[in-house]
Order: C-alpha cells, then structure tokens, then sequence
C-alpha cells in the first residue's frame, strides 16, 4: 500500500526529478498546494498572488523507503534557511515547506528539524503546515527537467542539484 508525502524545496522541477529516481518512490507529480484559489495555474501562481508553493507530491512504498529518508533527501536538495527562495528563485511560491498528512508525518518533521538545527548557522524556516487540496500543475511541468534537459535554468540551476543528489543517494537511485 502506498503513502504520500508533500514536499516544497524551490522550483518543483529539480524536486521532482530528484524525488521520481529514487527507489521506493512510485510516482513523484509536480503542483501547488496551500494556496487559496482553487484549481491554480504556473501563471497565477508565479505572481505570488495565490498563496500557492511550488510543491511535488511522492507516492511512496514505505515497505522500500520510509518517510524519514523522504526527509533526509528533502533537506539535502535545498536551502531550508532561505525566506520564500531558492537562491535567484524568488516569492513565496518558492518557500520550503512539508505539509503533513497526518500526526505522524508531523512529528516525524518536526523531529528531522529539531536534529537538523545544530547543524545551520541560520534558522531553518520550512513550514511544516498541515496539506490543504494538492492541484497537480499543467502537463508540461511533469518531468520537466528530463525532457528539458537544453534548458538554460535547467543547467545552470536544476541539473547540477539532480546530479548531486544522484551521488549523494547513489544507494537509493533507480534509472528510469
């Protein structure tokens, strides 16, 4: 049986690339989520108006990886010190943010933070909310990154935290 787990780490692209390679994981879907308006477009979305993150939502095997290396992989692919950015990618639809579909996953967060702290100079201020509705973005942000790979962001920004995950969690790694 499959679980979930919501993760916003930046731009959803390097997110999800990441997130679909590793075993255990069954599907890894770009989109927005705790926002107000409903059924978000990439557009509105980038005005900051919606309230929306750029976030990608795991199906996971927990029987093959649990929620607790999820975290472990999140908090290595970005900046969790950083204020509704990610490096150049500024506004709020950038902000780090685990949003818990139970008590357990909630804890579990805010566990992972409380280890992690000592380890920062800066506060770590990932959100850790509880999800409202998950809107999957339009069709031609799934996958992106991999069908993209000419992209100048995709190089300059995305591909080098992909490959550094992919040696980072070798062990993890699964070719697609």
């Amino acid at each position: 049986m499959t679980q979930q787990a919501i993760f916003a780490a930046g731009c959803f692209w390097c997110v999800e690339a990441v997130f679909s390679h590793i075993k255990g994981v069954s599907r890894a879907t770009s989109g927005y989520i705790n926002g107000t308006t409903e059924n978000p477009t990439y557009k509105e979305v980038c005005t900051g108006d919606t309230g929306h993150a750029e976030a990608v939502l795991i199906e996971f095997d927990p029987s093959l990886i649990s929620y607790e290396t999820l975290l472990n992989i999140f908090f290595s692919i970005h900046n969790p010190t950083e204020v509704n950015r990610q490096g150049n990618d500024v506004g709020t639809q950038y902000r780090t943010g685990i949003y818990y579909l139970d008590e357990q996953q909630k804890q579990l967060a805010e566990q992972k933070i409380a280890a992690l702290q000592p380890h920062f100079e800066q506060k770590i201020v990932t959100e850790i909310c509880a999800a409202q509705t998950f809107y999957p973005a339009e069709d031609y942000h799934q996958g992106y990154l991999l069908q993209n790979p000419q992209n100048s962001y995709c190089n300059l920004v995305a591909t080098p935290k992909f490959l550094k995950a992919k040696v980072k969690f070798a062990e993890l790694w699964k070719e697609n």
